[in-house]
């Protein structure tokens, strides 16, 4: 298992994502893990080198005895950025890592590109609420408060439909109760209020509309109006924004953190191309190019693949999904034919073909579906070397 040590305790983290790309870090919520950003890994991952680690006092990092600050926890951040080599990195924390996160901006801005404070405060609510909670948890263990904390973490209709949810409450009751009050000391004196015009790292503060732990007023308002030209974002929900809409969330993150191309698309395009088609599909297309058709070629890979396909809204599986079945609702076999061998060669698995089609029979007519099947039967059957 992957480690960092700060101040001789051990940090469990994860890195993932895409070699050389730029870096993410992601800083979870007091009370969770870093399985809690596992949706925005799976969204983030094509474009991002992604590092996410266990606050000391949870999941499989460390628990030190006693009370932690939040420089304590802010340097425990760095020394995990220094152990997989990030000397720059863009940063987001939901609820305690936003906290850390603005300790990190003003303690060490020079290792920030961006900020992101997600369901966050300068200053997390009174003191005696979380006296409140280090005696509860210290007297009764994590079972003790983990329904109203559950009722902060989520909406109730999230908590009564949502698998995440279940999660999260097992992750709460498994996390050691001095590691949380640990947490809460930190949090408990945290008061950034009078240094947030000393912030000068681009910044997006996400807040949800019923997240009664850091509202909007006197929480994200505050960061908002007191970093200097920071964007707002808010969302329905409660105070596990990436969670109850993980959708809009990494959207925002992407919109927020992905650099404009610097390229032309038109080279863009031959890359997602050739990563949807492959190598022999493109080589073959682009040998069999001629001067009457090479023009349309070059805008098809420049705003199809170049600009659409490139878009991070939707990962490369469900893109090869809809195409599967738009292709198959409108009769388009030799485009259906061509998608459907390039994604069984990669993502796709015939599972994934036959619910397509199921779908499309039941919204696009079943003759549409017959004919899909038997293309895909014939695919399928091929010998892997001749797709």
């Amino acid at each position: 298992m992957p480690f960092a040590t700060s101040e001789k305790t051990r940090l469990f983290y994860r890195l993932e994502g895409k070699p050389g790309a730029p870096s993410v870090i992601f800083s979870h919520s007091i009370g969770a893990d870093n399985g809690m950003w596992d949706q925005q890994v799976e969204a983030l991952a094509p474009f991002f080198q992604i590092l996410r680690y266990d606050v000391r006092g949870h999941g499989a990092s460390d628990v030190p005895a006693g009370e932690y600050s939040i420089e304590t926890l802010g340097r425990d951040a760095l020394a995990v950025a220094d152990t997989v080599g990030f000397r720059e990195f863009a940063f987001c924390g939901l609820s305690m890592g936003g906290a850390i996160g603005q300790w990190i901006a003003l303690h060490a801005p020079d290792r920030l590109t961006h900020l992101v404070l997600a369901n966050t405060s300068p200053q997390l609510g009174p003191r005696s609420n979380w006296e409140t909670r280090i005696r509860a948890v210290h007297e009764g263990g994590m079972a003790s408060i983990v329904d109203m904390v559950m009722g902060r973490f989520f909406s109730s209709s999230t908590i009564a439909q949502d698998v995440h949810a279940a999660g999260i409450r097992n992750v709460f009751l498994g996390t050691a109760a001095e590691g949380y009050a640990g947490c809460c000391a930190a949090l408990r004196d945290v008061n950034f209020t009078g240094l947030l015009s000393k912030l000068k790292i681009p910044t997006l503060v996400i807040v949800s509309d019923n997240d009664v732990s850091t509202p909007w007023g006197g929480h994200g308002e505050l960061l908002v109006n007191g970093i200097p030209g920071a964007k707002a974002i808010r969302l329905p929900g409660a105070h596990l924004s990436n969670l109850e809409r993980p959708h809009s969330f990494n959207a925002a993150l992407v919109e927020f953190l992905r650099p404009e191309p610097a390229r032309d698309p038109l080279n863009a395009g031959f890359e997602v191309r050739r990563a949807v088609l492959g190598d022999a599909h493109v080589d073959r297309s682009s040998a069999n190019a001629t001067e009457l058709n090479r023009d349309f070629l070059s805008m098809i890979t420049r705003y199809a693949w170049g600009t659409v396909w490139a878009r991070p809204g939707l990962t490369r599986r469900m893109r090869r999904l809809l195409v599967l079945a738009i292709t198959a609702s409108m009769g388009r076999w030799e485009e259906f034919r061509m998608h459907l061998r390039a994604g069984l060669a990669r993502e796709l698995e015939p599972c994934d073909v036959k619910e397509v089609l199921m779908q499309t029979g039941l919204y696009a007519g079943l003759p549409a579906a017959n004919t899909g099947f038997q293309i895909a039967k014939e695919e399928i059957e091929k010998p892997i070397q001749e797709r």
